[in-house]
Parts: structure tokens; sequence; C-alpha cells
């Protein structure tokens, strides 16, 4: 695509990943007549989108490089408890990511790149209202994100990077509270935590149970979804384009959708899109807890966010750069534990269940890919980091515009999969 209204709208697309970014643009392209077809190598909401903390936080939505991860990064390198892990072994596309993600880690490259997730922060919980408007079933809950330190001086970053943000253009509001005004509201906090900075303007979900009510939203109005499709190839064939798969199938489309997380790369390389996707891998679990918990609760310290789940708690933690597919190391996951449990109080540890690892799919500009590729018909949706639960319903509305209506919209100036 050019960019230029000169051709007709599609009829039909296939999109290729059944997670929240793939499931909201198929919702979005049905809103505007477009007949859909999402296959998926699993099922849906069977990575990410099913694992993550559940966070609806446009305001935490920037970019991953900057300054202070690339110092924290230096640090942990070779430290297998750290939040954040690279596994020193001979891997040459890894290494060549990590160069550039750390080239990006200036103020300079931070606050360009934070100018590009103003316009669709801004717009990402109307997006949300949009679908539960039309009926997804699946709620969101509004609450405060709580950030919690065991020291004052340990609040300073965050406080830095709050302003930061608002001197960017982002609106955001918070507050600081003391440690025992946080346990009065939030029963789980040990009395290790002196101090806590409140985020406003946030919300959560189960993120699986959302992820799956927006897929049978997008069956119920007569699209098609597809598990155990593994993508092999992606070509015109009589007018329209074929999604290939490893057991022979083929699917048409008029346009195709390619939103398949950290499994992006290799399919849109050929497509003429030359930033690497790397799977930056979280883990969680889900704890009991003596007391319910009132909202979300981050650790910002330890790099560990947890969400009332299911009537007890998700933990996530972890930047874990691997291979999408490699096993779960239960040493990451006894790393978020002891790195967390001094912190709380209140929580049955030794009871976890739903022990997950997945892929976050991380650029090294910590930019999402939005948009058409070099292949006529093609697009992605990609990329998005952490944030694909948070830009999941925009990404999808604001791409479901550029693929019918041909022009591409300014919120997504930024995201230029050919950049």
């Amino acid at each position: 695509m050019s960019g230029t209204n000169d051709r007709s709208a599609p009829r039909t697309a296939v999109v290729v990943g059944a997670g929240m970014v793939g499931l909201s643009t198929a919702w979005f392209l049905q809103e505007r007549g477009v007949e859909v077809t999402v296959v998926d190598r699993d099922a849906v909401a069977a990575g990410a989108s099913w694992g993550n903390a559940g966070w609806i936080s446009p305001g935490l939505s920037i970019p991953l490089p900057e300054p202070s991860v690339l110092r924290y990064g230096l640090r942990s390198l070779l430290d297998r408890n750290a939040p954040l892990y690279v596994p020193v072994r001979v891997d040459v596309g890894l290494w060549s990511f990590l160069l550039r993600f750390a080239a990006h880690c200036t103020m300079r490259s931070w606050r360009r790149s934070m100018r590009g997730f103003i316009p669709v922060n801004s717009q990402c919980l109307d997006a949300y209202d949009q679908l539960a408007e039309a009926g997804i079933a699946a709620p969101t809950v509004e609450a405060p994100i709580m950030a919690a330190f065991e020291k004052r001086a340990q609040a300073a970053d965050l406080r830095h990077e709050l302003a930061l943000i608002r001197d960017s253009g982002q609106d955001i509001g918070f507050a600081e509270l003391t440690g025992e005004e946080l346990r009065e509201r939030m029963p789980q906090v040990s009395e290790r935590v002196e101090t806590a900075i409140r985020l406003d303007g946030q919300r959560y979900v189960d993120p699986g149970a959302y992820t799956r009510a927006l897929g049978e939203a997008v069956e119920k109005r007569g699209g098609t979804v597809r598990g155990a499709f593994t993508v092999t190839g992606i070509r015109p064939e009589g007018g329209a384009i074929a999604v290939r798969s490893s057991a022979g199938e083929r699917v048409l489309g008029d346009v195709v959708v390619l939103a398949a997380g950290s499994w992006v790369t290799g399919l849109a390389r050929r497509l003429g899109v030359r930033t690497r996707v790397q799977a930056g891998r979280g883990y969680s679990f889900t704890v009991p807890t003596d007391q319910p918990v009132p909202g979300p609760l981050y650790l910002p310290a330890v790099r560990v966010a947890c969400t009332p789940y299911q009537g007890k708690l998700r933990v996530a933690g972890t930047m874990e750069f691997r291979g999408p597919d490699d096993p779960l190391d239960r040493d990451r996951i006894a790393a978020i534990i002891a790195s967390a449990r001094p912190l709380t109080q209140g929580v049955s540890w030794e009871e976890r269940s739903d022990e997950w690892v997945g892929p976050r799919p991380v650029t090294p500009d910590g930019l999402p890919l939005i948009g058409a590729t070099k292949a006529p018909g093609v697009y992605v949706a990609g990329g998005h980091g952490m944030w694909g639960l948070t830009l999941g319903p925009v990404t999808g509305r604001l791409l479901a515009e550029e693929i019918v209506t041909g022009r591409r919209p300014e919120a997504l100036a930024a995201f230029d999969p050919l950049r």
C-alpha cells in the first residue's frame, strides 16, 4: 500500500495471530465490513495474551530502551537471578539485537519514541470502551496501580520517569503515599515498604478471559478462528493473497495482517521489514492470598507486577531474552519469589499454580511495527513489547482504518514497519 486511496476496499482479510493485537484487528476490520479469518499456530490467547499481568496502563506505555535500562542491564548481564536475563551463548541475531537496543538507550531516542506513543496512549481506553459498548463480555476494572518501595530513595527513578512522561505531553496523575497508607488500602504489602506512588487512571483485566471473549465476538460476527495453523508462506495467488500452513493448507484473503507476536520476524523479513522482533520472555504464576487483593501492585525495584486474578494474585516478572519456544526455567520463578517475598505478606508462595512463560515481542527502538509492508496488501501489527494488551484494541482500530481507507492515520506515524 502506498498510503493513497487509489483502490477499492478489501472484502476479505486473513489475520495471522489470535492474540490481543490480532483479534482486535480482526474485530475492527469487521466493524468496517470486512470478512475475516484468523489463524494461529496454537489457539486463541495461547501466548503472551494469556499469561501477562493484565494491566491496561496507558500511563506506563512508554519506550523500553532508555538510559537506566541500559545501566541496569549491564549490571545484571551475568546474574541469573536478575529480572533482566540474557543467557551467555553464541547467538549472532540476539547480540545484534541487543547492540541496536543499547544504541537506542539515550534520552534523545527515548523522547523521540515517546512522542510516537502519546497519540495511541491517548486513544487506548476509548478503544476498550468501544469494545465494551459493542458487548464484549469480559470486564475491564478501573483501579490505580500502586508502586511500592522498600526505601523512599528507591522511588526517585519512578518519580523521574513520571516527570519525563508528563514533560513529553502525556497526561498521567499520581500521588505519593506512606507505607502505612498503602497497607491500609492493600494488605498484601509488608511492613518493609516505606513509601509508594499511586498511578491513577489505569485499568486491569483477566487477560486470557478478555482475549477469549474477543475471539468469541469475532466468531459471532461471522468470522472464522482457526488454531493449529502454522504459517509457512504468504504469496499472491489468483488476485488474492494465499496464507499457507505447514500442513499444506491455505487460506485466501484480499489482505493479510501479520500479528504473530515474537514469531513475526521470520515472515515479515521477506516482506521488507528489517526491524528484528526479539522474544523478551516474561514469567507468571498465580498464588492464593489471605485477604482479597484490591488492585494492581507494582514492585519497581525488582520489576515484579501483581494483579487480582480469579480470586487470587497473579505475579509476573522477568525480561528474559531467549528463543520464544525455549522451555520454562524454574530458576526464574524462584528468583521472582525471592525478590517479591520480603515486600509482601499474606501470600501463599508455595501454593502457586498456572506457572507460565511467554514471549513478549520487543523491537530495538521500543516502537511497535504497525502498517503496510512492501508486499501489496500485506500488513504487520506487532512488536508492542510489554504493551500489547494495553495497545491491542487501539492498534486494531487504527490499522483497520488504514487497510480499508488506504490512508495512514497520523497516530501511526512513528510505527512504520519499513523504518
